[in-house]
């Protein structure tokens, strides 16, 4: 009883912890004249992703967890549930992948990168990106591709057969549709993240060397550019580190389901898919604490609407103390403005 007590505890807790960080993201992008940005797009759509997993796939993953793995909802909800579990998987690759993109854009040719990214592209990319995860997530489970057999799993199962509380409710990947599931959704994609990124690094290394030897460097185009290349450069260790922190949560997963596809596991060993599954779940809690702890810009979009400050109230009082009296009213009118439009 003290052992269901403590698990309940914790997966409540981690519940209601990746539900409100990702609230609170979203909440930051919306009101942070600084996190206005048209590449922002792609880190509400992982917000809303990590969300979505808390709302819908958690709570139903923790209560397979409490009762020792048995579903009691039959095979048909079984299905939908390891569907959108697997399209918020996927989805969630395919928004970091948009996002290593995005960063490749901002570092290769700064100055053109307003005229590639536009905020229909972005808009765009990301309705792509959930039509295919769908597509890759709904489409095998319901047509059996997954299956020894080739058949859809859980067919003849329904709400309230007899025997049905000792059934489990998990994913099939008992043939050699594992090795093309895993490449196109997980590996192939890290893999072109990694090569991406390590080429972001070299041209920002780059840059970095040519703006300090340029000369004179205290001319105001130049100081400019170094701010904002400085800028681009921190929003990329930022959003690498997030791909970071994906990896390491869901690699052991891949792994290890990879391997129990290939041998044909009809159980797993349930303490390491606990383990396994739940560092991946975890993943989803980390974004909200990785924002804040590398970039300023999320952590004073945090500082004001934890302490439930008004950043345009803020914004005038600074200005006034700094002697910028003359612009105050000005300000303050486009502070109201903007907090009218949102």
């Amino acid at each position: 009883m003290l052992s269901l007590i403590f698990r309940w505890v914790v997966l409540v807790a981690l519940i209601s912890f990746i539900v409100g960080g990702n609230v609170l993201v979203c909440l930051a992008v919306s009101t942070s004249r600084h996190l206005h940005r048209t590449s922002s797009c792609f880190v509400v759509a992982l917000a809303v992703t990590d969300l979505l997993l808390g709302l819908l796939v958690l709570p139903l993953s923790a209560t397979l967890e409490l009762r020792s793995g048995r579903w009691p909802l039959g095979g048909t909800i079984c299905n939908i549930y390891l569907s959108v579990d697997v399209t918020l998987g996927t989805a969630s690759i395919f928004t970091l992948l948009a996002i290593s993109v995005d960063r490749y854009l901002a570092i290769s040719s700064p100055l053109r990168y307003s005229t590639r990214l536009t905020p229909a592209r972005a808009t765009a990319a990301v309705v792509v990106i959930w039509i295919l995860s769908l597509t890759l997530a709904f489409a095998p489970i319901h047509m059996g591709w997954n299956t020894a057999d080739f058949s859809v799993q859980n067919r003849d199962w329904r709400m309230g057969d007899e025997g049905d509380e000792g059934r489990t409710c998990r994913y099939e990947w008992n043939n050699s549709y594992v090795l093309l599931g895993v490449l196109c959704i997980f590996f192939l994609p890290l893999l072109v993240m990694c090569g991406m990124y390590h080429r972001i690094f070299c041209m920002a290394r780059e840059q970095m060397h040519r703006i300090r030897v340029a000369t004179p460097s205290f001319t105001r185009s130049l100081t400019s550019l170094r701010r904002a290349t400085l800028r681009e450069h921190k929003a990329t260790v930022t959003l690498a580190a997030v791909l970071g922190a994906f990896l390491i949560c869901w690699l052991p997963y891949m792994i290890f389901f990879t391997c129990m596809g290939l041998r044909r596991e009809t159980e797993p060993p349930k303490l390491a898919h606990s383990i396994v599954l739940w560092l991946g779940y975890f993943n989803s809690a980390l974004n909200p604490i990785l924002y804040p702890a590398l970039n300023r810009d999320f952590r004073r979009a945090y500082g004001h609407l934890l302490h439930c400050r008004n950043p345009c109230k803020n914004l005038s009082i600074s200005m006034i103390t700094s002697g910028k009296g003359r612009s105050t009213i000005s300000n303050e009118f486009q502070c109201a403005k903007t907090a009218e439009g949102q």
